[in-house]
């Protein structure tokens, strides 16, 4: 084999300037990039790094309203805190690592303290403009994808307080589009976060007088056992209720900020309910029914919070602060405050037992739902131990399930953020989907579980006929979720059925599975539908897949005359070739999403419940034409 030479010099050395390195790699930044269909896509990141600069003037007394709008894509954020120091207007919002937040006298529990969050904004917009006011004065100046442009100085009459505007650039984020809905859940937030606030977006006041009561009671969406526990105290926050609905249904913040994967103050939240209910009761309960059906939130207030990831969204750390300070010969000294789970777990225990000694109307409620709890797990506890000793001697599990190399939960921490990330199983029914995308699949990260003709209907059927069903059962011990859905052995659950009546059936049946007994696995995002190709439209030249009748048409319309049309009803219908490219890189999912606002129950009892003329209304209104049928069907 000859030898091959590569060249390695001082030219091979590059130094990216300004903010340069966040375009090459922003990934390192705010996560994924997106077209803002996902709320986690990067331009709501965007939008939540400007905002949370204000949020934090707000918490260190300076500034009682934020100003919201989006408009054509465009963001502006007004606050009247202090503004940023005139001479520092520019490096502020250009230069990283420069900010007012690694000196905590400045900032004591703010979220973002790495100097980064808006110097991303500034180099991922194809515009922003930034203008600080203070005390009469003003210094403003505008960027283009982090490129100065133009500055300046002058007089000005507005109150105190920094000027935002950008647009994300759509070189980097495609054809996004700001999803209303996921924005204004952002502003709910941040309201019931701090007492006090009120936030303007889009002209709409949000302001809340009773901060996480406030969010738990809004997001009800059935009525809980007894009213819901508040608590507070300095640095946490916390409400509890019970429901009658399976999984739990918890919101985490730390510092103003909504940590959807949770971390370390959830889990000790978590921890902190089932210790202080079985120390109060006396009885030995198990945790997960002290915590079935619990509905409720936790915020707490550190300093220099340390996060998983740039985007914010699970708590790494484990002491309420850290510290390293010099004593007067110079030498360093390492400190820590209580840890986040001694802190936690005391608080609740102190203050939950006082509230239950004085409220002992709900005590009986609260034991009597740990006993129902109880008695169901165990009961269907053995039925599933059943079903599956059986399934293992028929050795059908591994017909059922073709894993990955990858194991969410074989020593975790030794996983990379990014492996985590792309750890995925598809839920797909029969042998030739199930073959088609085995045959192409990244079997580092990609596993795929095959369902045999339609799963039940979880919402007429009891729980004791579902925990009987060996496909469901199979599914269960496949994603790791028997004992707690932290075992969760992949971070994409990913539904793969065919693009026809009976595919979109069975993913009806899946999703009704995971909304009436794990929706906690949609609440957090992991839940999401492939998207496959419904045509191939090609000439001599060129080929395109289109998932929509738009992009068919867009295909057609770039095409000379003569483009043959193929339409794809399933997924077995898709060479292994072509399919290669739909659950690679370029994998289109849609997310399932499920707010806090909607009632699970009255979901699944419209869909799937009795035919009831309510949906059979909403089928007539949403039927298709002949000619559009005639259209798809090409």
């Amino acid at each position: 084999m000859p030898e091959q030479t590569y060249k390695y010099t001082d030219e091979q050395i590059v130094t990216m300037e300004g903010v340069e390195h966040i375009r090459r790699r922003p990934g390192m930044y705010i996560g994924r990039l997106g077209d803002g269909r996902n709320p986690g896509d990067g331009i709501y990141v965007l939008l939540k790094e400007i905002v949370d600069n204000s949020i934090d003037e707000f918490a260190m007394g300076f500034g009682k309203q934020i100003l919201i709008t989006i408009k054509d894509e465009e963001v502006t954020v007004r606050d009247f805190g202090r503004g940023i120091p005139l001479d520092s207007v520019i490096k502020a919002v250009s230069i990283l690592n420069t900010g007012g937040k690694f000196d905590d006298k400045a900032f004591k529990k703010s979220v973002g303290l790495n100097g980064v969050g808006t110097k991303a904004v500034n180099a991922l917009s194809s515009s922003f403009y930034v203008c600080s006011y203070r005390n009469g004065e003003t210094s403003w100046a505008k960027f283009e994808r982090g490129e100065l442009k133009d500055s300046g100085k002058g007089t000005s009459k507005e109150k105190n307080g920094t000027l935002v505007i950008f647009t994300p650039d759509n070189n980097m984020f495609g054809d996004y589009h700001y999803n209303m809905d996921y924005v204004e859940s952002m502003v709910k937030n941040y309201s019931y976060l701090k007492k006090g606030l009120t936030l303007n977006f889009n002209g709409n006041l949000y302001k809340s007088s009773n901060g996480l009561l406030d969010l738990v009671n809004e997001n009800l969406t059935e009525e809980p056992l007894y009213p819901p526990i508040h608590l507070e105290g300095e640095d946490i926050e916390i409400v509890l209720t019970h429901g009658n609905a399976y999984g739990e249904n918890i919101s985490s913040f730390v510092n103003g900020q909504n940590t959807r994967d949770g971390g370390t103050h959830l889990a000790a939240y978590r921890e902190a309910i089932a210790k202080t209910l079985k120390e109060f009761f006396k009885k030995n309960y198990a945790p997960e029914d002290c915590r079935q059906g619990v509905v409720g939130a936790i915020s707490i207030q550190i300093q220099e919070p340390t996060f998983e990831a740039q985007t914010k969204t699970k708590l790494g750390s484990t002491y309420m602060w850290e510290k390293q300070e010099k004593d007067e010969t110079g030498a360093i000294h390492s400190s820590t405050g209580p840890t986040i789970r001694n802190f936690v777990n005391e608080f609740i225990a102190r203050n939950l037992d006082n509230y239950l000694r004085m409220h002992m109307d709900i005590v009986p409620v609260i034991e009597e739902k740990i006993k129902s709890s109880q008695q169901e797990r165990e009961e269907i506890s053995g039925i599933q131990k059943k079903t599956r000793e059986k399934n293992k001697r028929a050795n059908v599990y591994n017909k059922k399930l073709r894993d990955c190399r990858f194991h969410f939960n074989d020593k975790r921490t030794e996983k990379s953020e990014e492996a985590i990330e792309k750890s995925s199983i598809f839920i797909t029914e029969g042998d030739s989907a199930s073959g088609t995308i085995t045959k192409v699949r990244n079997a580092n990260t990609q596993a795929v579980f095959s369902l045999r003709g339609k799963p039940i209907n979880c919402y007429k059927e009891s729980r004791r006929k579902v925990a009987e069903n060996e496909e469901l059962n199979l599914l269960i011990s496949a994603l790791g979720v028997e004992d707690d859905l932290d075992n969760l052995r992949y971070n994409n659950i990913i539904v793969a059925t065919d693009a026809d009546d009976d595919g979109m059936h069975i993913r009806m049946l899946v999703l009704t599975f995971f909304m009436k007994y794990y929706p906690d696995l949609i609440r957090r995002g992991h839940v999401h539908i492939l998207q496959t190709p419904l045509f191939r439209v090609r000439d001599k030249k060129n080929t395109r897949y289109c998932y929509s009748i738009e992009e068919k048409e867009a295909a057609l319309a770039s095409m000379k005359s003569g483009a043959e049309i193929t339409r794809f009803k399933g997924l077995g219908e898709i060479s292994s070739n072509e399919f290669v490219d739909f659950i690679g890189e370029n994998m289109r999912l849609d997310l399932v999403k499920l707010s806090e606002e909607e009632s699970i129950q009255d979901i699944m009892a419209f869909y799937m419940g009795e035919n009831t003329i309510d949906r059979q209304n909403f089928i007539r209104e949403n039927l298709r034409s002949e000619e559009e049928l005639e259209d798809i069907n090409i």
